[in-house]
This record gives structure tokens, sequence and C-alpha cells, in this order.
């Protein structure tokens, strides 16, 4: 299918079982195998439903991409300058979805007019990913409470910048 074909919209209320479910299945077949057991424990606490729920009232938000009524990827952002989430499905990767949700996001995240970066840690499997996507490592593979992630800065070009 074509990227065109791609929506990108945010959550409504009561889509986040579904939105976790999703984001649950990606995870276990791309980034738990890099995980100790601690770091995938820490994770699935993380996207639990209600979790995400609480999150969404206080500074996160997310978006998802639907392609022919199926969930194909999902973005969660905290504080309009933080990418806490993206995971784009298996079969579809490489296809610019992961592109399409960042571009989102960053819409709604420029109407704070301050912002300068988009920060993400990212495992280790989607460095690449990111530096597709514009972001540069900003140190090294660090670990936090199982977590592997290499912290990396997506600057964002202003008016000024010509």
């Amino acid at each position: 299918m074509a990227i065109s074909s791609v929506l990108i919209r945010k959550i409504e209320p009561g889509e986040e079982q579904q939105v976790c479910l999703f984001v649950k299945r990606v995870f276990d077949g791309f980034v738990a195998p890099l995980y100790e057991a601690e770091g995938v424990e820490e994770f699935l606490k993380y996207v639990d439903p209600d979790r995400m729920a609480n999150r969404l009232y206080s500074n996160h938000f997310v978006l998802i991409a639907e392609q022919g009524g199926n969930l194909v990827g999902a973005i969660e952002i905290r504080e309009l300058n933080h990418v806490s989430l993206l995971l784009v499905a298996g079969d579809s990767q490489r296809q610019g979805i992961a592109k399409r949700l960042l571009e989102g996001a960053l819409k709604i995240c420029q109407s704070d007019l301050d912002l300068q970066e988009m920060s993400v840690h990212s495992s280790p499997n989607a460095v690449n990913a990111y530096a597709k996507l514009g972001f540069k490592a900003t140190g090294q593979e660090q670990l936090e409470n199982g977590i592997r992630f290499v912290p990396m800065k997506l600057k964002i070009k202003t008016d000024d910048d010509g």
C-alpha cells in the first residue's frame, strides 16, 4: 500500500488498550530480545493502558498510523519535546510511517514557539532509523532500570535559521 493511504491521528479515549497491545507486540518482536528481564518488565509497566490513559491527561499525547483499517504505527510524545515511544509494525517498516508520525507530532509540538529540539532515548536497534529522521546521538548507550538506550536529539529548524 502507498504511504499516502496511511492515516495519522490522535488516539481517542478508550483506544489505549488497542494501542498498548500493538506497542507490546512490536516491542516483543524487535526490542525485548535486546533487554534483560528487568528492562522488559519496566517497559511493560510503561505500556499499561491505564497508565497511558493517565499520561494523556497530563503532559503526553499519542498519534497512531492506520493503514487499511489496521494499526501500523504509534508515537507518544512527552512535554512536547521528547519521543517516549515510536514503533512501526514489522511489515510496515521502511515505508516512511515513522517519518509521517514524527512530522505529525512535530506540528503539534511546534505550538510551543520555544521548541528548539526533540529528544529520544532510542533502543539500540533503532539508532539508525532515528538517524535517518535527523536525530543525532548525544551520548553512549546507557542502561536505566534494565532499559538500554542511546540518548539522541533532533534540532528543530526555526524561521531564524534561514
